[in-house]
C-alpha cells in the first residue's frame, strides 16, 4: 500500500530519520508513537508530499486516496454552516447536484430529447453515488462527534479551534479513503465523542496511522505499534499493551547481549594490553584490536519510564471540608450549566470531573477557584491554599526566562537543586534548564507549567486538562507526581488511562447537578454502562436527578463491596502462590547462568538469557499485578 525504503530526513545537519523502513499494509490499524520530538508528525507530512525525503523514497499507488488530519486544520476557516462544510466531501456528488438543478431549469421551457437524456444519465450516476443519502451520512458523522441538529446549520467560523477540527475529520470520514493519516485526533474531543470514534474506526475498512498520546484509544483500535525512536522505526504486532509488554522483553534481552559483550571487550582490551609490548605476540595483538574496531557494537538500554520521587511541600494541611457548594445556579444566555446544586470536597479526595462538552466542566472549575461569578455559595475550608492549573497559563509564562529562571521567579523558597530536581522529573535535564522559554514546544511548555504548580505552598489543586500536549511518558510522570500528593485535587481530563490512575472519586454534571461516584474511572464505567443498558440514560435525557437520589450510585457501590472484597482476596491469595512459583524459575535459571556449562557456551548462555528475561518479565508483571489488587483491596477497605 505504501511503502517506505531507506527514508532519511535532515533537519539541517540533524537526522531526524535516518536510512528507516516501514511498509504500511492493506487494513492495517498502526499506531504511531515515540517521545515528542522524535518526527511523527513529520513523517505523515513526508507521506502526503508536504515534505520531501532528504535521502530514500516513499512508494504507493497513483490511485490511493489519502484521508489526512493534522493540527493545521484547525486555522480553515469558512462562513458556510458545518453541515456545508463536512458536506464539501461529496465531489462528484455535489457537482452533479448543481449540474441536476441547472437542467431541472432548463426543461421548464425546453423539453427536447438532448436535454432529457442529459437529466437522465446525471439522475442515474447521482443516484449510483448515492447522492440521496449523503446529507444523512454527514448528519450522522456530525451527530456523533458531538454536534447537534441546530449546531450543524451554524457557520463553521462560529465555532472554536477544536470543534472546527472536529468538522474537519468528520468531513475526512465522509470522503472515504483508502488509508486515514490521523494526528492527534482526540486532542479538544471530550469522553463520548472519542468513544464514537472509537467505535468508527474499529468498523473502517481501510488502513490507518495514529498519532496518539492516549493509550486506551491506541488499544482500542491498533494491531501494530511503529515506535518512531532515534531515527529509526521499530514495529511491534499488536497494541499499545502488547508493545509495553513487547518491548520490555526486548530490553531484557538486549542489556544482557550489552553486558556479555562489555564483558568480552575488557577481556579482548585485557589481551590487547598485556601483548602489544611484546615483539613477538605485537602481530596477534594488531590483529585483534582490528577485530575489535569492526566489532558492532551492542548498545546499553536506555531508562525512558524514570520513577519519579517528588517532595511537594504545603507548609499547613487543609481542614475536613474543602471546598462546599450550595444552592448554585450558573447560566449563559443559551445554556443553563447549573441549578441549585451541591457538592462537597474532603481532605485527600482525588476527584475526576468528566462529562461532555458543553457540560460545565470547566465552569465548575472557575467557580471553584474563585474566579467565575455565579448565584449560591462556594465555600473554602479552613487552612486550604489552592492552585488553579489552566491551559491558558502557558500564554503567561515568560518568553524570555529560561526554564529555571521561570521557577526561580515562581518559587522563590525552594533551592536550585529542588528547582532542578523538580525540572528533571519533568524530563528537563542537564543544559534542557537554560532553555529559553520562547523555543519550547506547546508540550514543554505544559510540562514547565505543571512544574510550576507543583512547587506552590499548596495543599489543594485544580488542574484544567492536565494532559494536554503532553507524550506517554510525561503523562506518567505527573500520574506517579499525583500519586505522591498527599492533598487534595480535582481534574479535568479526556485521558482515561491518567483518570483511571489518579482519581479516587468521580463527578459528573447531570440535569445541571453535581453528581458524585465513590470510586475509580473503571468502575464509574461499569456502573454507568449498566445505566444505560437499563435504559436510564441512552440517548434519553435524564429526568432531575433529587438530593436524596445522589447518593444512588453510594449505595450500590457498598452493596457491592463485599462481594468485590472476597473475589480481590482469592485473586490476591491465588497470585501470590503464582508468584513464589515463579520466583523459583527465576533463580533456577541463576543457578543455571552462574554454571560454567552455560556461561561458556554463546549460544547456550544466549537460549537460557532469553528464558531468564522472559521469566523476570512475567514475574515483574506478576508482582505490579499484585501491588494493584492489593491497592483495590486498601481503597474498598478503607
Amino acid at each position: 500500500m505504501i511503502a517506505i525504503n531507506d527514508l532519511t530526513f535532515l533537519i539541517g545537519s540533524r537526522a531526524l530519520y535516518e536510512e528507516a523502513n516501514w511498509h504500511i499494509k492493506p487494513g492495517e490499524k498502526i499506531g504511531l508513537i515515540g517521545a515528542n520530538g522524535t518526527g511523527k508528525s513529520t513523517l505523515l507530512k513526508i507521506i502526503v508530499g508536504e515534505y520531501a525525503p532528504s535521502q530514500g523514497t516513499i512508494s504507493m499507488s497513483k490511485d490511493l486516496k489519502i484521508g489526512y488530519l493534522n493540527q493545521d486544520l484547525l486555522s480553515y476557516d469558512s462562513h458556510y454552516s458545518i453541515l456545508h462544510v463536512a458536506m464539501e466531501a461529496f465531489e462528484r456528488q455535489n457537482q452533479l447536484h448543481d449540474e441536476i438543478e441547472i437542467l431541472l431549469k432548463k426543461i421548464e421551457t425546453d423539453y427536447s430529447e438532448e436535454i432529457l437524456n442529459k437529466l437522465s444519465d446525471k439522475q442515474q450516476e447521482f443516484e449510483a453515488l448515492d447522492g440521496y443519502s449523503i446529507e444523512y451520512r454527514a448528519n450522522e458523522i456530525l451527530a456523533g462527534l458531538g454536534f447537534s441538529t441546530e449546531d450543524q446549520h451554524r457557520p463553521l467560523n462560529t465555532f472554536s479551534g477544536g470543534w472546527r477540527m472536529r468538522v474537519m475529520l468528520a468531513k475526512i470520514l465522509l470522503q472515504q479513503p483508502d488509508i486515514l493519516l490521523l494526528d492527534e485526533p482526540t486532542n479538544h474531543m471530550d469522553l463520548p465523542s472519542i468513544k464514537w470514534l472509537e467505535t468508527y474506526l474499529n468498523g473502517f475498512d481501510g488502513a490507518i496511522v495514529i498519532v496518539s498520546h492516549d493509550r486506551y484509544f491506541l488499544d482500542k483500535i491498533v494491531n501494530r505499534i511503529v515506535e518512531s525512536r532515534k531515527g529509526k522505526l521499530t514495529i511491534y504486532s499488536g497494541n499499545y499493551t502488547f508493545y509495553l509488554e513487547e518491548k520490555a522483553l526486548r530490553g531484557e534481552i538486549q542489556k544482557g547481549e550489552f553486558k556479555n559483550q562489555q564483558a568480552k571487550i575488557k577481556q579482548e582490551e585485557r589481551l590487547i594490553e598485556r601483548f602489544r609490548a611484546k615483539a613477538s605476540k605485537a602481530k596477534m595483538a594488531q590483529s585483534r584490536m582490528k577485530a575489535l574496531d569492526k566489532l558492532e557494537r551492542v548498545d546499553d538500554v536506555d531508562d525512558e519510564n524514570p520513577t519519579v520521587n517528588f517532595r511537594f511541600k504545603f507548609t499547613k494541611p487543609s481542614g475536613r471540608h474543602v471546598v462546599r457548594i450550595e444552592d448554585a445556579y450558573k447560566n449563559y444566555p443559551t445554556i443553563n450549566i447549573l441549578e441549585n446544586a451541591d457538592g462537597v470536597i474532603e481532605k485527600g479526595d482525588k476527584i475526576a470531573l468528566i462529562g461532555a462538552n458543553g457540560k460545565g466542566k470547566s465552569t465548575l472549575l472557575r467557580i471553584i477557584a474563585g474566579t467565575e461569578t455565579f448565584k449560591g455559595m462556594c465555600e473554602t475550608g479552613h487552612n486550604v491554599t489552592t492552585t488553579f492549573f489552566a491551559q491558558h497559563q502557558l500564554e503567561s509564562l515568560h518568553l524570555d526566562n529560561s526554564i529555571l529562571e521561570e521557577l526561580q521567579s515562581f518559587a522563590p523558597k525552594h533551592s536550585d537543586t529542588e528547582l532542578r530536581s523538580i525540572l528533571g522529573c519533568f524530563l528537563f535535564t542537564g543544559d534542557d534548564v537554560f532553555k529559553k522559554i520562547r523555543v519550547l514546544s506547546g508540550g514543554e511548555k505544559s510540562r514547565v507549567a505543571l512544574a510550576k504548580s507543583l512547587t506552590t505552598d499548596s495543599n489543594f489543586l485544580i488542574l484544567d486538562e492536565p494532559t494536554n500536549h503532553l507524550d506517554i511518558q510525561s503523562v506518567n510522570i505527573l500520574i506517579q507526581a499525583l500519586k505522591q500528593f498527599e492533598g487534595t485535587f480535582i481534574a479535568v481530563s479526556h485521558d482515561r488511562y491518567f483518570l483511571d490512575h489518579v482519581a479516587n472519586k468521580i463527578w459528573f454534571i447531570e440535569d445541571h447537578d453535581i453528581n458524585e461516584y465513590p470510586g475509580t474511572y473503571e468502575e464509574y464505567e461499569e456502573w454507568q454502562s449498566k445505566r444505560e443498558k437499563a435504559g436510564e440514560t441512552g440517548g434519553i435525557k435524564p429526568a432531575k436527578v433529587e438530593k436524596a437520589k445522589k447518593e444512588e450510585p453510594k449505595k450500590e457501590f457498598i452493596e457491592n463491596k463485599n462481594h468485590q472484597l472476597k473475589k480481590l482476596n482469592q485473586q490476591l491469595q491465588q497470585l501470590e502462590e503464582e508468584v513464589a512459583a515463579k520466583e523459583t524459575i527465576v533463580k533456577n535459571i541463576e543457578a543455571e547462568i552462574a554454571k560454567e556449562e552455560t556461561y561458556s557456551n554463546p549460544s547456550k548462555l544466549k537460549e537460557v538469557n532469553e528464558r531468564y528475561a522472559l521469566a523476570k518479565e512475567k514475574l515483574g508483571a506478576m508482582q505490579l499485578h499484585w501491588e494493584e489488587l492489593a491497592e483495590e483491596i486498601m481503597i474498598l477497605e478503607g
